[in-house]
């Protein structure tokens, strides 16, 4: 059995929040009628040629996303700015800290790992068949919570705090996709749907729904309500041993005593397009709804938060090496700070209940494209793109210009506004008969720590494909030629 410590958990959530995670779409590739796989971004999207993935590097991403950066937590402090330290470290100057924050700070990763894909022209349009793990995690930390932890008791009378909406929430699972998109009339309209089993592999949800701090002179009292619900074949929590007066002990650890299937669920991609040359030429206008679905969970672990208890307090965090009196590496102060994490949130054990559902975390794509009718190798696009997971959820807007001189090569550069800021993207495809090979990024990254770490917003992302292709052109089985201006 593998025990996982939730003091490890919370440190990594709070600084070092994972490095890489998959990224399920590249969205810079959206309006490039060479990607094979966009129609994961709008099931309407037909294929060119008939594919079959490379197993691991058929569709290999990795990326995060996040209002907060590294840099809002790790601050260089010795003379020569070699070693890094924490926000809790006293040389950290509170109001330059407290000013990179936001009221909520959001942390998402989102991973898929494609294990069979493959796409072919049949039945009067393109299909698609994909087998692939999906993990959705996201994490808000309120600004409420660091003012606590940086700031303390700053008054001689004492100081009062109010945190609410810490919340982390993830979503793990196989899914079985299949799709089918196919042209309704001739040179204008083409729809897409995908059908999309679902096999649960673990989920969590967790909420602090307010955490009052009253700081005195001779202690802390925190009164807290907040609650935890999980999913996961055979697991389990771990509490501590009850007290004298019989109250039972503190969750701090979580056991797994065998592996399974957590739960079943079902989910639906749509999409259209249709391109507007009866009143714009070159134009095309196109929309679609992602991971409309849920998952019915078979087993829940319930835990809850809901009572008052004093708190001794965030010491600085430093470690410091008994024979040396010197300030301890990074990795030191991270592990007191999980120590001191694990005696300021306690959840307890509530017993588990026989299921529950959750829903996806649907996405909205609405894109606009336009083809320059004395160049049609040039086309420009704008992407509107909402991501629905309260109270996680995002949005993002890009433009992009897109050009293929030639018929083995495509390329694409955008710029993004979202609520993650600002960021540039580009895409570059080959696929010349045979095969197919992209590589390109949503988030470019211009700045990163020795540990290459990205600077600044948690922002980054890099995908690339090898894929089998074969076959022309051939999935244009027209249901009807009937044009609008025809009515």
């Amino acid at each position: 059995m593998k025990h996982y410590k939730l003091k490890v958990a919370l440190a990594l959530l709070i600084v070092l929040y994972p490095v890489f995670a998959g990224a399920q779409n590249l969205n810079s590739s959206y309006f490039m009628e060479s990607m094979i796989h966009r129609h994961r971004l709008n099931p309407a999207f037909m294929g060119e040629t008939n594919y079959v993935d490379i197993p691991v590097i058929g569709n290999l991403n990795a990326g995060l996303q996040g209002n907060i950066g590294v840099n809002d937590f790790l601050y260089k402090y010795n003379q020569n700015g070699r070693k890094l330290t924490t926000f809790m470290n006293p040389s950290v100057n509170a109001n330059e800290f407290l000013n990179n924050l936001h009221n909520n700070n959001h942390l998402n990763v989102n991973a898929s790992l494609p294990i069979i894909a493959f796409g072919f022209c049949k039945w009067g349009g393109f299909n698609t068949f994909e087998i692939s793990f999906r993990s959705n995690t996201s994490i808000n930390l309120p600004y409420e919570l660091f003012d606590f932890m940086k700031t303390g008791m700053s008054e001689a009378g004492g100081n009062h705090y109010m945190v609410k909406d810490l919340t982390v929430r993830s979503n793990n699972y196989f899914e079985v996709a299949m799709g089918h998109s196919r042209e309704i009339i001739e040179n204008r309209l083409t729809v897409g749907a995908k059908v999309k089993f679902l096999i649960g592999g673990g989920n969590a949800d967790a909420k602090i729904k307010k955490m009052d701090i009253t700081m005195g002179q001779d202690e802390w009292i925190i009164d807290a309500e907040g609650s935890g619900q999980g999913s996961l074949k055979g697991g389990y929590f771990k509490s501590k041993a009850s007290d004298e007066q019989g109250k039972p002990g503190e969750i701090d650890g979580f056991d797994v005593d065998k592996i399974g299937v957590a739960g079943y669920g079902l989910g639906i991609d749509l999409g259209a397009a249709y391109k507007m040359d009866d009143f714009v030429e070159g134009l095309t206008l196109s929309a679609a709804l992602l991971d409309l679905g849920f998952i019915r969970w078979n087993n829940a672990l319930n835990a809850e938060m809901k009572h008052n208890y004093t708190f001794k307090g965030f010491e600085n965090p430093i470690a410091v090496k008994p024979e040396e009196g010197a300030p301890g590496d990074i990795d030191d102060e991270l592990d007191n700070l999980g120590d001191q994490f694990e005696e300021f949130i306690k959840f307890y054990d509530k017993g588990n209940t026989s299921g529950r559902t959750t829903a996806l975390a649907a996405t909205m794509n609405i894109g606009a494209e336009y083809t320059l009718p004395y160049y049609k190798k040039l086309r420009f696009g704008l992407l509107s793109s909402t991501h629905f997971n309260k109270p996680f959820t995002w949005s993002e807007a890009r433009i992009s210009a897109n050009v293929a001189p030639v018929d083995w090569f495509e390329a694409s550069v955008n710029y993004a506004y979202s609520s993650f800021g600002s960021s540039l993207g580009w895409v570059l495809n080959f696929h010349p008969s045979g095969f197919n090979f992209f590589i390109g990024t949503d988030h470019m990254i211009t700045k990163v720590t020795p540990q290459y770490v990205p600077v600044g917003n948690a922002n980054a992302n890099v995908c690339l494909g090898f894929n089998i292709t074969w076959g022309k052109k051939k999935c244009k089985k027209v249901v009807s030629t009937t044009t609008v201006t025809q009515f």
